[in-house]
């Protein structure tokens, strides 16, 4: 049989009429595979092992090698067989079919063979568009198919051919054809208006194409619109097989990547992209053990979809492959938002926000059972870390914090979630607490204005919080009672300690002082930072670790970073004048800041770590650019208004409680010196009484390092005080 079709094919090039040769081998090679129909006995033989498979390699054959005899654009003789009769729908409803087994592997391998081989644009005429859509819709009946090779390549040819031809998008994904706008049912069956199965077909009992399964009164349907490239894709993005799933993934950017037209976008917001996309989302989300440890979620380093089926392996837990699986596909879907039509992401974003957010993590975190708020804050602070593209970390945003941009009220509560979250930061669990810090941290690295602004500048704006002289004054004046304490007297309260001796290293100019950072002061503000901390108290000097050098860079590096992630926000470069700040009400600092600046007073009194986050949420909200936070969070000159407080006046507070600790606990400095050896690791961890209030002496110490290193590399704001 090889050794005749390459007689047919010399023949073709010697005779005048070369078509005829060729048609009526391709002819002969068809009515070969409709004929196995007739005289097959053993159904159990695989398509494999018949002739099958060579005569549609052979019809390929045939079909390319016309085309390159031809003009370019002109459909030879065996290209108008292969439309007019139903070649190709007669092929799908054998793929359907699987019989012989296998066929479809073998069907699906020559539609991808003449789509990517044949230059001529077939995707147009309805006899070839209705039979890929009907192989399309057959790739969705079972995960873990033994033909998702093929079906993935498939795709892949599919995706290739719109991606050279944009306009097919839409077409395909609405069941379209090209030839006049019509539906694709509406149109004839061929290019001409011919139609009818093959007589070769018919004699062999084989269906007609395109009426599997449809009464003989009644024309084929279009296939149904959830049912096209895309959702074959999303199926086969599922796929346990890691080739086969980077190449659905690959594919399904480039098709949404296309689709840049608002139409084209619109079509994919109405496919079943979003919601099939979200719902394997919140499939993976199930599938994360339900006693997975916290420690690990937060362990896991940022995920990436392209490596895939890498979770294994070193520093393996129960559940890791699992949270791997989740994580990956998030990042994907953050991709594919990033790459999508506005309208697609905003899509993406909805179907998240309605199926994982509201419909699985609210419940979660509002929960009370402590090991169920530590899991679900751990894959919150995961997923924060892991969201970048703008719509979905926009709904994330409002789904956390709530769209509210006015300042707070004391007491008030907009948005329950967010005040959960918040009030979670000054828990009775030290778990809880430390987790609900950590998801703040994570969320001040997200990229999003919103997340400052509902957190504290809402409550800055007005800068209710600085002295005002007479004719300033834009809000009524707090309720002061008349036997409170005064709030800041003197910030280093030297008075009540007369005969102590104890003085801080060097005094800078006081919390009354007319000068400000703003006017350029850098040097007497990194020095009130350095100083604030007594000389007892102090011990980084006196073992072996970097000098100050480590803290500008870290914090260089921080500042950087910030100033990065708000360039777009357009802030203010400098504080707005106070004449034009007219506050309604008495100043507030809002409920994020009033709960880190509870913890920061009880740092002398809380376990390491969660004073390492406390500090550490502090430390990156005061390396953020505004003027506003810079002057609430690092100008130690700033004159307050009555009942107000501001970070340096916390630490002052702090301070004068250390200061009559000193005088209460025997050998203090001794003991301090050991516990920061013991932090370091250069000395055995043996019990030291006091310990907590040792420890928090050091972490007091080293932030105060830090916000002196911020201060120092930021430049200052210049403005109006």
């Amino acid at each position: 049989m090889l050794s005749r079709l390459g007689a047919l094919l010399q023949q073709a090039v010697e005779t005048r009429e070369p078509s005829v040769d060729l048609l009526e081998a391709f002819t002969e090679h068809w009515k070969g595979i409709t004929g196995y129909y007739l005289e097959a006995t053993d159904e159990s033989t695989p398509a494999k092992e018949t002739d099958i498979p060579w005569r549609l390699k052979q019809m390929l054959d045939i079909l390319v090698y016309e085309e390159k005899q031809r003009p370019a654009g002109e459909a030879g003789p065996c290209l108008e067989y292969l439309l007019q009769h139903k070649v190709l729908e007669t092929l799908s409803t054998l793929g359907k079919a699987e019989y012989p087994p296998g066929m479809r592997q073998q069907v699906l391998l020559f539609f991808s063979r003449v789509l990517g081989q044949v230059q001529h644009p077939l995707l147009h005429y309805l006899n070839v568009h209705r039979p890929v859509q009907k192989l399309l819709q057959l790739g969705s009946d079972a995960l873990g198919s033994s033909t998702e090779k093929e079906e993935v390549q498939f795709a892949a040819v599919l995706c290739a051919k719109i991606k050279q031809d944009p306009a097919l998008l839409p077409h395909i994904l609405e069941g379209k054809s090209l030839l006049n706008g019509k539906r694709a049912a509406e149109l004839p069956a061929c290019p001409e208006g011919e139609g009818g199965e093959h007589p070769q077909g018919a004699a062999a009992g084989i269906p007609p194409a395109g009426k599997a399964g449809s009464s003989p009164d009644t024309e084929p349907s279009s296939p149904r619109r959830d049912d096209n490239l895309i959702t074959a894709l999303v199926g086969l993005c599922k796929s346990q097989k890691s080739r086969v799933a980077l190449k659905a993934r690959e594919n399904l950017l480039l098709l949404v990547g296309l689709a840049q037209e608002p139409a084209a976008a619109r079509l994919l917001q109405r496919s079943a992209l979003c919601q099939r996309a979200a719902e394997h989302l919140c499939e993976l989300y199930g599938a994360v053990p339900a006693a997975a440890d916290p420690a690990d979620i937060l362990a896991l380093d940022r995920a990436s979809w392209r490596s895939q089926g890498e979770a294994g392996g070193d520093g393996a837990f129960p559940g890791k492959e699992s949270l791997a699986a989740f994580f990956s596909w998030l990042d994907y879907l953050d991709e594919l938002a990033r790459d999508a039509h506005p309208i697609v992401a905003d899509a993406v974003a909805e179907a998240v926000c309605e199926k994982l957010f509201r419909g699985i993590l609210q419940p979660q975190l509002l929960q009370m059972s402590e090991l169920a708020i530590l899991r679900a804050t751990a894959m919150l602070t995961g997923t924060v870390r892991q969201l970048r593209a703008p719509a979905l970390l926009r709904g994330l945003v409002l789904f956390l914090l709530g769209p509210e941009r006015q300042p707070e009220a004391p007491g008030a509560c907009a948005h329950l979630l967010r005040a959960q979250l918040i009030e979670r930061c000054d828990h009775l669990s030290d778990e809880i607490s430390l987790a609900s810090l950590r998801l703040f941290d994570e969320l001040l690295r997200a990229p999003h204005e919103h997340v400052l602004h509902s957190l504290a500048l809402r409550n800055l704006e007005a800068r209710g919080y600085a002295q005002r002289g007479p004719d300033e004054r834009g809000g009524p004046e707090p309720d002061l009672d008349e036997d409170a304490p005064e709030l800041e007297e003197d910030p280093y309260f030297t008075d009540g300690f007369p005969d102590c001796g104890l003085q801080p290293s060097e005094k800078p100019p006081l919390a009354g002082a007319s000068r400000s950072v703003g006017q350029g002061h850098t040097n007497e503000v990194v020095s009130s930072f350095l100083c604030l901390v007594p000389e007892e108290a102090k011990t980084s000097s006196c073992v072996e670790e970097a000098g100050y050098d480590t803290y500008v860079h870290d914090a260089l590096g921080m500042v950087q970073a910030c100033r990065a992630t708000a360039a777009p926000w357009g802030w203010p470069p400098a504080p707005r004048p106070l004449d034009a700040c007219r506050p309604e009400a008495a100043f507030y600092e809002g409920h994020f800041l009033e709960v880190l600046f509870a913890r920061m007073a009880r740092i002398l009194d809380q376990p390491y770590s969660l004073n390492l986050q406390v500090t550490s949420v502090l430390s990156r909200l005061a390396a953020f650019p505004h003027p506003h936070l810079h002057e609430y969070l690092l100008d130690p000159y700033l004159n307050l208004a009555p009942g107000c407080r501001s970070l340096f006046s916390v630490l002052v507070r702090v301070i004068g409680d250390l200061m009559q600790r000193i005088q209460r606990v025997p050998q203090f400095r001794a003991k301090l010196l050991l516990v920061r050896r013991q932090l370091m690791g250069l000395v055995p961890g043996e019990q030291i009484e006091h310990a907590t209030l040792f420890k928090g002496v050091v972490v007091l110490e080293e932030f105060c390092k830090e916000l002196a290193a911020i201060a120092l590399v930021k430049v200052p704001p210049e403005g109006p005080a």
